[in-house]
C-alpha cells in the first residue's frame, strides 16, 4: 500500500477514535459545560487533521501535479479553513 494513502487513513482513523473519545467522555460527564469545553478542543482538532492529511496527499502526489494545479488545490484548502476557522 502506498505510504501517503496509509499516513492519511491512519490520521483519520486517530481523528475518528478522538470523536468517539470525546462522545464518551461527554456522555460520562453528562454536563454541558463540560461537554462544550471537550467539544472545542475536538474543534482546534479537526483543521489539524484536515491540514496534515491534506498536506500529507500533496506531497505523494506532488510529482504528477502541475504547479497550477497544485496552486489551485492550495487555495481551496485555504478557503476551506478560512470558512472554518472564522466566526
Amino acid at each position: 500500500m502506498d505510504k501517503a494513502a496509509m499516513s492519511m487513513a491512519l490520521l483519520r482513523l486517530l481523528s475518528g477514535s478522538l470523536e468517539i473519545t470525546a462522545a464518551l467522555v461527554m456522555i460520562r460527564f453528562n454536563d454541558v459545560q463540560k461537554a462544550l469545553v471537550v467539544n472545542s478542543m475536538l474543534a482546534l482538532v479537526g483543521p489539524m487533521i484536515l491540514i496534515s492529511t491534506t498536506a500529507i496527499g500533496l506531497v505523494g502526489i506532488s510529482d504528477k501535479l502541475s504547479p497550477v494545479k497544485f496552486l489551485w488545490i492550495t487555495v481551496g484548502v485555504g478557503c476551506l479553513l478560512i470558512g472554518i476557522l472564522r466566526k
